[in-house]
């Protein structure tokens, strides 16, 4: 398998030493770059051509929002995790409406760091059941109008593929949706695959969003 290419952007030159030295170690991923601003983003996957930019949120020159929202709106764009502690919350919720992957706080095991890069790698990136489904119930407060809006764009849905986003929402791998739903694997992916089209979303991350703006989470 080819290993998963990562950039890693983090204005702490430690930080991005550690990840670094953690990710180094892993066979199927593979360090191609680092930069130290979100300035440097755009330049840096040019030249590296990541599937996976690690990106910290809070950095002095261009702070890794502004450089998700501007990465993930080009074509190709590879995926984005971020970096963040938990004082970070508001930005966290922005980066993920921006089309950010997923995120890991950065006191993360080795390990679930690497399975994280993984499996947004492969369109995976889920909310985590214990951390990120917590942090979004926390700083997730939509209007009753976004709200209503939110409801509106679901109701479009079949049953099946609302049942799909719910549990999307929930945290669920695409292995425990199968299981859970009674259906194979690969029609998980195809509900999900159409749940984008549908909804005109980048990631399943945001189908998360969108039910828990809609107060169905």
């Amino acid at each position: 398998m080819t290993p998963v290419r990562v950039l890693i952007v983090d204005d702490d030159a430690l930080v991005r030493a550690g990840l670094s030295m953690i990710l180094k170690g892993a066979d199927d991923v593979h360090v191609v770059g680092e930069a130290s601003d979100g300035s440097e983003v755009p330049a840096a996957v040019a030249e590296h051509r990541p599937d996976v930019v690690l990106m910290d949120i809070r950095m002095p020159g261009v702070d890794g929002l502004a450089a998700t929202e501007t990465l993930r709106n080009r074509p190709g764009a590879p995926e984005v995790l971020v970096l963040t502690t938990f004082d970070a919350d508001e930005f966290v919720l922005r980066a993920l409406r921006a089309g950010a992957g997923g995120f890991l706080l950065k006191d993360t095991p080795p390990g679930q760091i690497r399975d994280a890069v993984l499996r947004v790698a492969r369109g995976e990136a889920t909310l985590s059941p214990s951390v990120t489904r917590q942090l979004i119930t926390h700083v997730t407060t939509a209007s009753p109008r976004d709200r209503r809006a939110a409801g509106r764009r679901l109701d479009q849905l079949s049953t099946r593929e609302l049942d799909v986003a719910l549990a999307v929402a929930q945290g669920k791998s695409n292995a425990e949706i199968s299981a859970d739903l009674f259906m194979s694997v690969a029609t998980v992916k195809a509900h999900v695959s159409r749940l984008l089209t549908k909804l005109d979303l980048n990631n399943r991350v945001q189908i998360a969003l969108l039910v828990h703006d809609a107060g169905l989470a």
